[in-house]
């Protein structure tokens, strides 16, 4: 069994686009026929400009190759052009085929990946999910509105979440990090006030801030919501400086979470050794792939830390870090996101339910992608997966920054 051909879709999620504004789809065919999945969580460049990486990765590295040496076409893409050091984004093309390597040797073998990876340690992952707006809120305003976000939390815990996501502290700018406007301070407390008062005790807090403070500006902030014991603070700083997290670790008594921009264990590793976070969020397409996050969960093992998968991208991805999550023994809960077009391109074969995912036992992801849905989605704007602003923190007007819901471009 030898890889032999790769097609690649770039979908584009119907408005308001949750889960970012294209998916970059791969599929793998092999030289007897079996076809596997993945996604690449790729955006530093344009997709099309993505699609030719994703090409010469394969044809460079995989083409030819047997699915089952994935260590070997890890050390191929790792140290491509004398490398040997982390790529973003051609770690993000081999992550998406090496997905699909992984969906091809579980459809081979007549077992899910997670059987392939030292078998079900865990029967349920818990989920968590942003807080998106509710059909009569008005989308423009919820994401400065405590009270609608307060609305949703409790919406959440309904339907059986029993942690959320937020991130009111904008903006985020390529300026790097800054310090925050008090306004944005008193309403990112607000924020945590108002969901605590709406789920109690019957939920976590998982307060995001992705990057985008200088270390006395996140400290700054997360002293502030210590009253409302957030389970995370996510990404206080840039995640190039781990040294920098370690500063707010020590000095904020809230756990710290990273790692959706992260990629390969030299990175995850550096922060881990650093004492920068307790919790690692992997974007499984994107950090390398299954196996190397499987070498990085047993490091955050040995370091006490615990895995939480990210997911701003689409199904096929979301697949694969449920597959990681049921594996390992450190997982605390995995990202989810509920859109009926997330649902249909896999088929179903994924659900959250009462705020739990169980494993597929279907060979490989266990999901049945819907090529013909995805290719009747193209992505035609110029626009990134996701953008920052050029703009810097407004300390007069105040900020918003839309949660991850992409404006169209172009």
């Amino acid at each position: 069994m030898k890889l032999k051909d790769l097609d690649i879709i770039v979908t584009a999620p119907p408005a308001p686009g949750w889960g970012g504004r294209y998916w970059i789809l791969v599929k793998l065919t092999t030289d007897d026929g079996i076809t596997g999945w993945g996604e690449c969580y790729a955006s530093s460049v344009g997709p099309e400009a993505m699609r030719a990486v994703i090409n010469d990765v394969f044809a460079r590295h995989m083409a030819g190759e047997s699915p089952e040496n994935i260590e070997l076409m890890f050390r191929r893409a790792y140290s491509s052009g004398f490398t040997q050091r982390p790529d973003l984004t051609v770690m993000g093309a081999f992550s998406g085929l090496e997905i699909a390597c992984w969906d091809i040797l579980g459809k081979a073998r007549g077992r899910p990946v997670w059987a392939l990876l030292g078998g079900r340690m865990n029967d349920r992952i818990r989920a968590y999910t942003y807080l998106y707006p509710l059909p009569h809120h008005p989308v423009a305003d919820f994401w400065t509105s405590p009270e609608m976000a307060a609305e949703s939390a409790a919406d959440c815990v309904a339907r059986g979440y029993t942690a959320v996501k937020f991130d009111p502290a904008g903006p985020y700018t390529l300026r790097g990090g800054h310090m925050p406007a008090m306004s944005d301070i008193s309403i990112s407390v607000a924020f945590c006030k108002a969901i605590r008062e709406a789920v109690g005790n019957k939920a976590d807090l998982l307060f995001g801030t992705h990057g985008q403070f200088t270390t006395a500006g996140a400290i700054r902030l997360g002293q502030a919501l210590e009253p409302y014991s957030p389970l995370w603070f996510e990404e206080p700083v840039p995640p190039d400086n781990p040294l920098a997290m370690t500063q707010v670790a020590q000095a904020v008594r809230i756990p710290v979470a990273t790692g959706e921009r992260l990629t390969t264990k030299a990175e995850f590793a550096a922060v881990l050794q650093a004492g920068a976070a307790a919790i690692l969020q992997p974007a499984l397409g994107r950090a390398g792939g299954i196996w190397e996050m499987k070498k990085v969960a047993a490091i955050a093992e040995a370091h006490n830390a615990q895995m939480a998968p990210h997911l701003y991208a689409g199904p096929v991805e979301w697949a694969a870090n449920i597959h990681l999550a049921a594996s390992i023994p450190n997982i605390l809960m995995a990202e989810s996101i509920e859109t009926p077009f997330h649902d249909a391109l896999i088929g179903g074969g994924i659900r959250v339910e009462n705020g739990l995912v169980t494993p597929p036992e279907a060979p490989g992801l266990g999901i049945e992608v819907n090529e013909d849905l995805a290719r009747a989605h193209p992505y035609t704007d110029s626009g990134l997966h996701l953008e920052m602003q050029e703009a810097p923190c407004d300390y007069v007007k105040g900020n918003s920054f839309a949660g991850g819901a992409p404006l169209k471009i172009g």
